[in-house]
């Protein structure tokens, strides 16, 4: 009877906690993907100014991939190196759907794939903002009116939900 009343009340305590756990755990992700994308985004934009160097993923230099590799590093999110490969991560999602955290890639100079990406740093009605390194200024913010970048757009993904 001492057993079967140890393990009815074992039994107790192991459900509420359960259910507690349970409630924390449904509020907490949103929250904590929210701090992630702004600590992504401070990470990143601490980096405007820093030249553009090919293969480069220290403030010594960045290419385009590199800063979003080592930004996404930063919060021991793992992506691949190139931005081809790395549009390749998450899911593609809608221009009108982008929020801040997504990855925007272009395919520049007329190239038949992805070879620039950016961190969407500010969405707006008819404007997406985004950090990248730029071959001619280093690190700096972009937006989506530029005709550079609107003509070369190629698609988002959301690698933090």
């Amino acid at each position: 009877m001492k057993k079967i009343l140890v393990f009815f009340l074992l039994s107790i305590v192991l459900v509420s906690c359960k259910s507690t756990s349970t409630a924390v755990s449904k509020n907490e992700p949103k929250k904590e993907n929210r701090s992630v994308v702004k600590n992504l985004i401070e990470t990143a934009t601490d980096n405007i100014g820093v030249k553009y160097k090919a293969g480069g993923t220290t403030k010594s230099g960045f290419d385009c991939s590199g800063l979003v590799y080592t930004t996404f590093e930063s919060e021991n999110i793992k992506l691949p190196r190139s931005s081809f490969e790395q549009a390749k991560i998450g899911k593609i999602i809608p221009l009108n759907d982008a929020k801040k955290g997504d990855l925007i890639f272009f395919k520049t100079n007329k190239s038949k794939q992805i070879n620039h990406v950016g961190l969407i740093t500010e969405v707006n009605s008819d404007e997406i903002k985004f950090i990248h390194s730029s071959t001619s200024k280093g690190v700096i913010i972009s937006s989506t009116k530029e005709a550079y970048y609107k003509n070369s757009f190629e698609q988002i993904n959301r690698v933090i939900e």
